[in-house]
């Protein structure tokens, strides 16, 4: 990790098997801000306490917070690109936003540890906050999401994680810190897998058995892997993905919980509207005639340094 920033939460660490995303909204009140400012100092002790009694299993937790409760939580200065999620679209392919103040986003190899971070966690938020969505989430054989193709494969790695995911130079105040973007997808799994495979390898833009990129003279312009692609001076600008496939047969629920991190919210932005709109307008993400967003959220998520500073500010 460089030196020249502030440490950072567990943004770029490694995806693991399991994970339970929450999103809450803060309710109101000061004695609910200052329950909400108090566990910023507790989150790290927390996961030590947890996570000490299985070494290997990889526990962490990131915590973010929506632009509608920054000021009130924490008061000036604000990180400079946190604004309330922007939607794309309309109607049956809408990039829709939804409540959401708080974002807890908890990793480990085992669902178990998951589990009792968070039920930590929400213990000691208590009445502070009202739960808006929680989703369990988990790694789908050899990273596969719920349509059945491999998810991140273009994720930065090492190094290049942390330069495409961390603040720097942009905001010092907020160096070593990430903003990130969260939705949840539905999937009409009947209709997606009535498709031929070759059908559904043109929508995603890859081979769905290998994860090889189809050549560019067969892929459309219109697949996932297209529209996702996105490029600033000459140079592919890349997000950091920990998606994960989440679902409950037997209410015939199949979806995939994305999330995105990055050093500004402009490069998932602008992948969404490539989706939802299109490039250009009209030539959208076919992928949406068969996955539905049903959430969506902006989050700052501060270094670790500063959020156990935020514990103590006085907004």
């Amino acid at each position: 990790m460089p030196t020249d920033i502030p440490e950072p939460q567990a943004v770029c660490n490694a995806i693991t098997r399991s994970a339970i995303f929450i999103v809450a909204t803060l309710n109101p009140g000061p004695d609910n801000a200052a329950a909400v400012r108090s566990i910023c100092g507790d989150v790290a002790a927390l996961v030590r306490a947890v996570g000490t009694r299985a070494p290997t299993g990889e526990l962490s937790c990131v915590c973010g917070f929506g632009a509608g409760v920054w000021d009130t939580l924490f008061g000036a200065p604000r990180p400079a690109n946190l604004h309330a999620f922007r939607e794309f679209g309309e109607g049956k392919r809408h990039a829709i936003g939804t409540p959401g103040d708080l974002l807890l986003h908890i990793r480990a190899d085992h669902m178990d540890l998951c589990f009792e971070l968070a039920t930590q966690l929400m213990t000691r938020l208590g009445n502070a906050v009202s739960v808006v969505d929680e989703v369990h989430g988990f790694r789908y054989f050899d990273l596969r999401d719920m349509v059945g193709f491999v998810d991140g494969t273009e994720n930065p790695r090492g190094r290049e994680a942390v330069d495409f995911a961390l603040i720097r130079d942009q905001d010092r105040d907020f160096a070593g810190g990430s903003y990130v973007i969260v939705q949840k997808y539905l999937h009409d799994m009947a209709a997606w897998e009535s498709l031929p495979v070759e059908a559904q390898e043109r929508i995603i833009g890859r081979k769905k058995l290998s994860d090889v990129e189809l050549d560019e003279a067969i892929k459309p312009s219109s697949s996932h892997s297209s529209l996702t692609t996105i490029e600033k001076d000459g140079q592919e600008v890349k997000i950091l993905r920990h998606n994960m496939a989440f679902g409950r047969p037997g209410a015939g629920e199949f979806g995939t919980y994305f999330i995105g991190y990055a050093s500004s919210p402009e490069p998932v932005e602008q992948m969404l509207e490539n989706m939802f709109v299109g490039r250009p307008p009209g030539n959208y993400d076919r992928l949406l005639d068969y996955s539905r967003a049903v959430t969506g959220g902006l989050f700052f998520v501060p270094s670790a340094t500063l959020l156990e500073e935020l514990a103590d500010r006085k907004p």
